[in-house]
């Protein structure tokens, strides 16, 4: 019963108020030595791989058609890889792989463990909001971001490995399909996201430290990128499982 619950077994959908999402280029063979078989790193200039830490507030997270009443709402930070998988059937997708989930609730802990393999712990999560300034931080996680004051022209992060925002876009996340790997069955689970009104806006950082990422060990960490939006309302849909590897 608890394998199939980790199946995402039903569509799921909530509301994402308010998103951050920043991404950092590492070394793609430092990158790709985290990942299981058969996923490989998305890269860029066939150097960089990417992670992504989004940040998210969440509201009404629910089986798909039920009411929002019995969602639940937490605050979410999610450590994700961009990934490629190639299918036994010969498709090729593009998605993530998630290294590491953390909530502001207890239950959703519970929660997404019982039914992922996304890996969720809780943290404390503090967020000021001002007119031009954005601060996240939480001590247990060892992570605080602050976005600069907007601009009619944000430049991109000065060690980014992009030359344009254009190019930094292709690696902002979400993308359609999230992955999660049993390497001892070779199953690969594949959840396929949809979105509405994704129109993510460039921002500033003015300050961050990922303690989970600094943890990782990698010999480079850049930040490459950062987007935000609010008001997008997701589903996924019901899980699909693949046998890679017989």
């Amino acid at each position: 019963m608890l394998a199939w619950l980790k199946t995402h077994p039903f569509a799921v959908e909530a509301f994402f108020e308010h998103s951050l999402v920043l991404t950092f280029a590492v070394p793609r063979a430092e990158l790709a030595a985290l990942l299981p078989a058969p996923l490989v790193p998305d890269t860029f200039a066939d150097a960089w791989g990417f992670l992504a830490v989004a940040l998210v507030q969440t509201k009404h997270l629910r089986p798909k058609g039920f009411p929002a009443w019995l969602g639940q709402d937490f605050f979410l930070i999610g450590y994700r890889a961009f990934v490629r998988y190639s299918s036994p059937t010969g498709k090729r997708l593009r998605g993530l792989y998630i290294l590491r989930s953390e909530t502001d609730q207890k239950r959703m802990t519970v929660l997404g463990n019982l039914m992922t393999h996304y890996r969720y712990h809780t943290v404390d999560i503090t967020q000021q909001h001002t007119a031009d300034r954005l601060h996240i931080e939480s001590q247990r996680a060892n992570f605080h971001v602050t976005l600069a004051a907007p601009a009619a022209d944000v430049a991109l992060p000065a060690q980014s490995p992009f030359a344009t925002w254009q190019e930094a876009r292709r690696f902002a996340g979400p993308l359609p399909f999230t992955f999660s790997a049993d390497d001892a069955a070779g199953r690969m689970l594949i959840v396929e996201g949809v979105r509405q009104h994704w129109e993510p806006q460039p921002v500033a950082v003015a300050s961050c430290h990922v303690g989970f990422l600094q943890h990782l060990g990698f010999s480079q960490l850049l930040l490459a990128n950062a987007f935000s939006l609010r008001d997008v309302p997701y589903y996924w849909k019901k899980g699909r499982t693949e046998q890679w590897r017989r």
